[in-house]
């Protein structure tokens, strides 16, 4: 069961998804846990991407997953780029590869799966997603959060000032709307503007994050950020959004090129750079919350970890946790696995 349609548009998924068509599972109760001060069952859940609208957030909320990530969202609409925009590529392990060759066809083992997406963060007008965003908060279950994700639109021309005056503007429509958690997005593999490669700009990420939190007030602010080859750089960024965000969310995926096995670009000219998941990016990723966690430690900075990277098992997820993730999100595994996270909360009630 795959409950996101590959073949299908972006638009097509957020009008007739999710595909399921299981009964839904008794779901293991738990104490309850803190989360930014929010009373959650586990700090497990889907990062942003998977869950498009108010539909998509009921059916995982009944799947067990406790933090239930928003997909992205702008102040102004964007269309998704065309198919395709998910597609299957063989690569165990990316830190090995310098380019990546798409599958013939997706592994038999969920656990396995390593896949390239190229959407561009497209997002529905405000209007239409802050009044989403507000259902979907109604249908969460006792001991869920919804964490909405929002990332900056500059139009051609703008410069630093306008990204930061738009997060701010999101976070507090986000709030209004119904938030219990804020994400900036601040990275994105598979986009060539400004707004996905501000978490390489420590500066930039600082000054983001205090306007965010000045607009979205009491509510919880965290920073998805993309992978660090240059850990001094990881290092420079939490220590400069330490004092204003609560929490950092990492990694948002790996960039690499992503061609067919003739050699042209599998998502077309002008996309061959794009975002890959699942299990060959987990070596990397879990290198760069270690590097993190380690760091935030020693300078005993008071933000968290909620880590993300080829998560698709239990061990993968204590993994994280022991390196001392203060959550674990999953991108593409959900989709694959709808029932990971009873699995998960059978096995480990303490997350």
């Amino acid at each position: 069961m795959v409950t996101y349609r590959i073949d299908r548009s972006y638009d097509w998924n957020y009008q007739n998804g999710p595909v399921y068509s299981a009964s839904l599972p008794k779901v293991p109760g738990a104490r309850l846990k803190d989360f930014f001060g929010i009373p959650v069952r586990s700090r497990i859940g889907v990062a942003a991407g998977l869950l498009l609208n108010s539909a998509w957030i009921d059916l995982y909320s009944h799947l067990g997953y406790d933090l239930l990530t928003y997909k992205t969202v702008r102040s102004r609409p964007r269309k998704c780029q065309p198919l395709p925009n998910w597609v299957y590529v063989d690569a165990p392990d990316v830190s090995a590869q310098k380019v990546l060759y798409r599958a013939a066809r997706r592994p038999t083992d969920p656990t396995e799966v390593t896949s390239a997406v190229s959407f561009g963060m497209p997002s529905k007008a405000p209007d239409v997603w802050t009044a989403d965003v507000a259902c979907a908060r109604k249908r969460l279950r006792k001991g869920q959060a919804l964490i909405v994700s929002v990332v900056a639109s500059p139009a051609p021309g703008e410069g630093e000032k306008e990204l930061i005056g738009d997060f701010a503007r999101l976070a507090g429509m986000a709030r209004e709307a119904g938030a219990r958690v804020i994400e900036a997005n601040l990275s994105c593999p598979n986009v060539c503007t400004s707004e996905g490669n501000v978490y390489l700009d420590p500066g930039l990420s600082r000054k983001v994050a205090h306007a965010m939190r000045k607009e979205g007030k009491d509510v919880p602010l965290t920073l998805k950020a993309g992978y660090y080859q240059d850990t001094l750089l990881l290092k420079e960024f939490l220590r400069a959004v330490a004092d204003a965000a609560d929490g950092v969310v990492m990694v948002n995926g790996v960039s690499c090129r992503v061609i067919d096995p003739d050699g042209s670009p599998a998502f077309g000219k002008g996309r061959e750079t794009v975002g890959v998941l699942g299990r060959g990016i987990n070596n990397s990723c879990l290198a760069n919350v270690r590097s993190a966690v380690g760091f935030i430690e020693k300078e005993k900075l008071p933000i968290e970890i909620l880590a993300v990277g080829g998560v698709s098992s239990s061990e993968d997820a204590a993994a994280y946790f022991n390196s001392g993730a203060y959550a674990v999100l999953m991108g593409s595994a959900p989709m694959f696995d709808p029932l990971l996270a009873v699995r998960m909360k059978r096995e480990h009630p303490e997350w």
